[in-house]
């Protein structure tokens, strides 16, 4: 049995522990809020884009000079995954999750006999990815020195991708982040983005878009010319947005996971006192015992 002074000092650990566990937690819901606000603001933008995106892929999808970023190369042999983490811990399983959905598509499309190519945005996605797949991996990026991401960090990935679309490197391009739904909800969601494809096409969520495929637009330039233009952009929004998505479902999974750490620690604490002060009693009946003993010897 631990002595009296093992107890005390485990009890004075566990108290460090949740007053480090409590402050973060009140940390990442403050972060919480301002995250939450500018996932939910960037929604719309993406969601008209991609409803715009579809109304003009409908018009050029049977045409033979549509870029390629919208038809593709003719093939799907080798496939880049865009796996999007955190950089830090202390989120509860948030990263595993990502990380999972992402080993699960590079096994499937292993045992079809498709090429696998990874880039690894955030650290933790990197640490998890590098173990099993690290000849996989052709570029990594993170966010540890950045306090706020912006659509800079957003247009670099996206600007990587669309280059080693252009050389030949890959046929098909997956995102893969945490979709922000609640406090207690961020859904692993697998969304591809090369080729683009008209939302809900793949069948791998996402948010549901206002479908626009039947209205009628004149445009000027033509359709071609306007995708051109708009399909990098629109590489890029989604990345953007991944990534806002990510920092508000970090954030979210940090504080549920922080809180549940603090509530841990305080049955552990309430636990240890308990056995503290059993050990205690004992040790002065003990004692007294011993007195007792001694002066009925005498």
């Amino acid at each position: 049995m631990p002595s009296l002074k093992d107890l005390k000092n485990r009890i004075n650990s566990v108290k460090s522990t949740k007053k480090i566990t409590k402050a973060k937690q009140m940390v990442a819901a403050a972060k919480l809020r301002r995250a939450e606000e500018a996932a939910t603001a960037a929604r719309p933008y993406a969601e008209r884009m991609e409803g715009v995106l579809a109304n003009l892929a409908a018009a050029a999808k049977d045409n033979p000079n549509a870029p390629k970023l919208l038809a593709g190369t003719g093939k799907d042999d080798t496939h880049l995954l865009i796996v999007a983490t955190a950089d830090k811990g202390l989120c509860g399983a948030f990263n595993s999750n990502i990380v999972r959905l992402a080993r699960e598509r590079i096994v499937k499309l292993q045992g079809e006999g498709k090429t696998v190519k990874i880039i690894c945005v955030g650290r933790k996605g990197f640490d998890q990815l590098k173990r099993l797949y690290g000849s996989l991996i052709v570029w990594k990026t993170n966010f540890v020195e950045i306090r706020k991401i912006g659509f800079g960090e957003a247009h670099e990935i996206a600007e990587k991708a669309l280059e080693l679309f252009e050389a030949g490197e890959f046929d098909v391009a997956t995102l893969f982040y945490g979709q922000y739904k609640n406090v207690v909800s961020q859904v692993p969601t697998a969304q591809q983005i090369i080729p683009a494809i008209a939302p809900g096409a793949s069948g791998e969520g996402g948010a549901p878009t206002p479908d626009l495929r039947g209205a009628v637009y004149e445009y000027e330039p033509s359709e071609e010319e306007i995708l051109e233009t708009l399909l990098p952009r629109y590489v890029a929004i989604q990345v953007f947005r991944a990534l806002l998505e990510n920092v508000a479902s970090e954030q979210a999974a940090s504080m549920t996971a922080m809180d549940n750490a603090t509530r841990n620690a305080g049955d552990l604490i309430d636990k240890l006192t308990l056995d503290y002060n059993r050990a205690r009693q004992a040790q002065i009946t003990k004692e007294l015992i011993e007195i007792i003993s001694g002066a009925e010897a005498l």
